[in-house]
C-alpha cells in the first residue's frame, strides 16, 4: 500500500470513534423519574405510547432510569442528577411529589408528568388547559375519587361502623386526602381511625392495631409506596379478614378485593406519546393537561372475596368494569 493511501485509511479509521460519539450525542435522552420502584406494566405502557411518535428505547432514543424505591426525601437528588445527565425531557410517575421534584431542579428541560392529584392546585402548572412553563402530563385525579372510594366500600360491608385509613405520612400530599376522608365519614356517619405506615414492618404493625381494635374495613390511601407494597396489603388483609379498598386494579390483581380509580396503563401511554411530541419538537405549554377522569373503573376479586367470607352485593357487581373469579 502507498503512504498516501495508509494515511487516508488511518485518518478515516481515526475518525470513527468521533462519528460514533457524535451520533450517540445525537440520540435524544430522556429521563425517567419515578418515587416508587420498576413496574414492568406501567414501563411497558409508556413505551407504547413513545412507539406511537416513532421512538424506541435502544434504536433512536435513551432512557435514563431512575427510582426512588419509596424514600421520597430520595427525588430532588435524583431529579438533579437527570439535570445534570443532560437530559432532552424528564418524564415523571409516582405522585405529583415526583414531579415537583423535577420543577424544582429545572425550569428550561421540558417535564411530562403522570400525576394522581390537582396539578393546578399543587402549584404544577397555571391550568389544565394552558399548563404553561415547561410542564404538562397526564392528570389521574386519583385523590380526587377517594371519597367515593370510601363511599363504595361502606356499601360493600354496611354493617361496618368503623373504618380504618392507611395513611403514609411521609408523604406531603397525606393530610390533605386524610381530611377530606374524614369529611367523607362524617357525611355517612361512619367513624374513621387513621393508621400511618411508610414501611413494611409499620405496615405489620398497622394490620396488628387492625386487629386489635377489630375493624373490619380499611380504605388504603393513594401512594406510590403502597403500590410497591401491594402484594403485602392485599396478603394481610386475607389473613386478617380486613375487606379493604385500593385505589388501582393491580392491587386487585395481586388477590385484594376491590379497587376503585383509573386504569394506570393508559396514563402512562398518553405520557409516553406527549413526551414523543415533545421530542418532535412541541412545547410543553402547547400541550394541554390530560385529565384521565372519564374512565374510571370499578374492579372486584370475587375469590378474595369468599376468602374473606363476604358476599359481594349484586348492586356492586352490576356496576363492576371487571370481575376476578
Amino acid at each position: 500500500m502507498r503512504r498516501r493511501d495508509f494515511m487516508t485509511v488511518l485518518a478515516g479509521a481515526m475518525t470513527w470513534p468521533l462519528t460514533l460519539r457524535a451520533q450517540q450525542k445525537a440520540m435524544p435522552v430522556i429521563g425517567y423519574l419515578n418515587s416508587a420502584t420498576r413496574y414492568a406494566g406501567s414501563v411497558d405502557a409508556f413505551q407504547s405510547g413513545l412507539a406511537e411518535t416513532g421512538y424506541r428505547e435502544g434504536q433512536n432514543v435513551v432512557i435514563e432510569y431512575r427510582w426512588a424505591e419509596g424514600h421520597y426525601g430520595r427525588l430532588l437528588a435524583l431529579a438533579a442528577e437527570l439535570v445534570r445527565r443532560p437530559v432532552d425531557v424528564i418524564v415523571t410517575s409516582g405522585g405529583s411529589i415526583s414531579a415537583l421534584a423535577a420543577k424544582a431542579a429545572t425550569n428550561t428541560i421540558p417535564i411530562v408528568f403522570l400525576g394522581g392529584g390537582d396539578p393546578v392546585k399543587s402549584g404544577l402548572a397555571a391550568s389544565f388547559s394552558h399548563p404553561g412553563g415547561n410542564i404538562t402530563g397526564v392528570a389521574q385525579l386519583v385523590t380526587a375519587v377517594e371519597e367515593k372510594c370510601f363511599e363504595l366500600l361502606r356499601e360493600l360491608v354496611p354493617t361496618v361502623d368503623t373504618i380504618a385509613y392507611l395513611e403514609n405520612p411521609t408523604n406531603p400530599n397525606a393530610a390533605q386526602s386524610t381530611h377530606n376522608i374524614e369529611a367523607a365519614a362524617g357525611s355517612l356517619g361512619v367513624r374513621i381511625v387513621v393508621i400511618r405506615a411508610s414501611s413494611e414492618s409499620e405496615i405489620d404493625a398497622a394490620f396488628a392495631m387492625i386487629s386489635q381494635k377489630q375493624i373490619g374495613a380499611l380504605l388504603v390511601g393513594s401512594d406510590s409506596y403502597f403500590f410497591m407494597q401491594r402484594e403485602q396489603l392485599a396478603a394481610l388483609s386475607t389473613r386478617d379478614g380486613v375487606a379493604t379498598m385500593y385505589f388501582f386494579r393491580e392491587f386487585v390483581v395481586a388477590g385484594g378485593l376491590i379497587s376503585y380509580g383509573t386504569r394506570l396503563s393508559e396514563g402512562f401511554h398518553t405520557v409516553g406519546v406527549y413526551t414523543g411530541k415533545i421530542l418532535q419538537g412541541t412545547k410543553p405549554a402547547d400541550l394541554p393537561i390530560f385529565q384521565q377522569s372519564e374512565k374510571i373503573e370499578l374492579v372486584i376479586n370475587l375469590k378474595a372475596a369468599h376468602a374473606l367470607g363476604l358476599t359481594v352485593p349484586q348492586s356492586l357487581l352490576a356496576r363492576a368494569d371487571e370481575v376476578i373469579e
